[in-house]
């Protein structure tokens, strides 16, 4: 397909020399940014790679959190401390407490999401991941000690308000320290973090299955212990995003930040003057588009878009059928597994999240972000279908059948959906309303899951809806009007620099042309260079005449 070319849409006023020279330090940073393979930007930037990798641990103990809560509402031990009796003389916690159980540690990341976009944005990445690692290590103490649901809750309320932090600030970090090359595969590995904590919760959820008592469900809740301490110490080592103290006006702690991420072998001073260029040029020309960067210009002008696809990418997340994988361990029950088969296979579910980020590491790198992405949702729907259809037969092949589906289904979703979501919504935004623009998606994200927890268990609980299997042919809907909306809305950003995204945007170029519209940041900068340089020669000429 024959290229079309735009250029930036915002007017550069007439610039001094010192700003020429910025550009075309900037000019050089994006060419050799460009020029990177996959082999050198390992080599030339491994310690940004180390700490973004680092950093975004921080996801595992949301992930372990949400996969330890929904297991235990098929834990008997939990099910005898907290569950209600039924006539039959057993103990369940009925759907309704399963949804505010769920949905009270989102209320908390909602609350999370909302400080963070100020404290990011205020106070540095570095800062706000180590204030709320002391406030995690507090928070576990709730739900460690919880004497009744309801106390219980307002653990979840507490800790979730950590977990809304670094849900936006990790991904957003990972972002901003690598290059082009590599960004895809460090917010990806945010995903897979976030799979880590289900697949160690999984296996702590089953590994107590035979212990009795309380310490069955309190011991999990213990080993969230684990994470925080480290994790502090590891924010306060880090280096600040080089883009977050350009923002705030700090270039000398830019400079430094820009030093520490890459190898000081393969590293010159003129290369650090080049990308710190190219990152206050670029931050300057999104000053110029979103002037005072308040929360509301991301519903504005072209931001708008851009916030629609940070919002449905992040909702699809859920709508695409991933609401059943959560609640896998009740849902198997129900389809008529026994509680160890159910908790087995649940480990084997979530081993599905490390297994497919790292197909989806060489899959990106072929089909690009939106292919794959689309590409998922629909072999999802077809495997939503399926299961839904076996949910009117009651027998064991079909239960094995639903088992099997589940797990490709999960390993489809995580080669796909899952981690291909995070580099979509870190590139999408513009970089003045990055943070912004993550929080509100994952705000919606948030407010789907809420969604998602309040129905989710009355389809599958026999007590409420009672639909079990047949909750796919739901979720397969949802699916398919996400893919719909992807054809004619989501843009392919592969190989993008962050500069180029925003002219793209700029200009209006529509989706299914993202991939082959060149786009040229410096376009109007050249020019203004050209000119500059044609004045000074007219000038230097006419004095010799003189």
């Amino acid at each position: 397909m024959e290229q079309e070319k735009v250029a930036p849409a915002v007017a550069v006023a007439r610039i001094d020399n010192e700003t020429l020279e910025l550009i075309q330090k900037a000019q050089e940073a994006d060419l050799a940014d460009h020029q990177l393979t996959i082999r050198q930007a390992l080599s030339k930037y491994k310690k940004a790679v180390f700490w973004a990798m680092l950093l975004s641990t921080s996801l595992i103990m949301e992930g372990f959190d949400l996969i330890i809560i929904t297991s235990f509402y098929g834990q008997t031990q939990f099910q005898q401390r907290f569950g209600e009796l039924q006539p039959d003389g057993t103990k369940i916690i009925t759907a309704s407490w399963q949804s505010i159980l769920s949905n009270m540690s989102l209320v908390g990341q909602l609350i999370g999401l909302s400080v963070n976009m100020w404290a990011q944005d205020r106070f540095g990445a570095r800062h706000t991941m180590m204030f709320f690692m002391a406030w995690m290590t507090a928070a576990i103490f709730i739900p460690v000690f919880a004497s009744s649901l309801p106390v219980l809750t307002v653990g979840e309320i507490i800790c979730g308000i950590s977990w809304g932090v670094f849900q936006t600030l990790s991904t957003s970090f990972a972002s901003e320290v690598v290059p082009t090359v590599l960004r895809a595969y460090v917010t990806a590995w945010v995903c897979m973090m976030w799979g880590m904590g289900q697949l160690i919760g999984s296996g702590t959820v089953r590994g107590v299955v035979n212990v009795s008592g309380d310490w069955g469900w309190r011991l999990p809740f213990c080993l969230q212990w684990i994470w925080p301490v480290p994790l502090f110490f590891a924010a306060y080592f880090s280096p600040e995003s080089p883009w977050n103290a350009v923002r705030r006006n700090k270039q000398d702690l830019a400079r430094k930040s820009l030093r520490r991420l890459r190898d000081q072998s393969t590293t010159s001073d003129s290369d650090i003057d080049a990308t710190l260029a190219y990152i206050t040029h670029i931050t300057n020309l999104e000053i110029a588009e979103t002037a005072g960067a308040s929360i509301f210009e991301c519903f504005r002008g072209i931001n708008r878009r851009r916030t629609e696809i940070n919002c449905v990418v992040w909702a699809a997340q859920i709508l695409c059928g991933n609401a059943i994988l959560n609640y896998a361990v009740t849902f198997l029950q129900q389809a008529g597994f026994s509680e160890v088969q159910s908790f087995n296979l649940s480990i084997s579910l979530s081993a599905c999240y490390l297994v497919g980020g790292v197909l989806s590491w060489f899959l990106m790198a072929r089909l690009g972000r939106a292919t794959l992405y689309m590409g998922g949702l629909a072999f999802m729907f077809v495997c939503l279908v399926t299961i839904g259809a076996l949910g009117f037969r009651n027998n064991n092949q079909a239960n094995l059948a639903i088992g099997i589906l589940l797990v490709v289904s999960t390993l489809c979703n995580m080669t796909t959906v899952g981690p291909v979501c995070y580099p979509i919504v870190a590139e999408t935004p513009s970089g003045r309303l990055r943070y912004k623009t993550l929080t509100i998606g994952r705000f919606v994200y948030n407010l789907t899951g809420i969604f998602s927890n309040s129905v989710t268990p009355r389809m599958i609980q026999p007590t409420a809806w009672g639909w079990g299997a047949k909750c796919g042919l739901f979720y397969a809907g949802t699916n398919l009007l996400c893919n719909i909306w992807c054809w004619f809305r989501l843009p392919e950003t592969k190989g993008r620099a962050f500069g180029e995204i925003d002219i793209l945007f700029e200009n209006h170029v529509p989706a299914r042309k993202f991939k082959y519209t060149k786009a040229d940041q410096f376009a109007q900068s050249a020019e203004e260079v050209q000119r500059v340089e044609s004045s000074k020669k007219a000038e230097i000429q006419h004095n010799e005449i003189v």
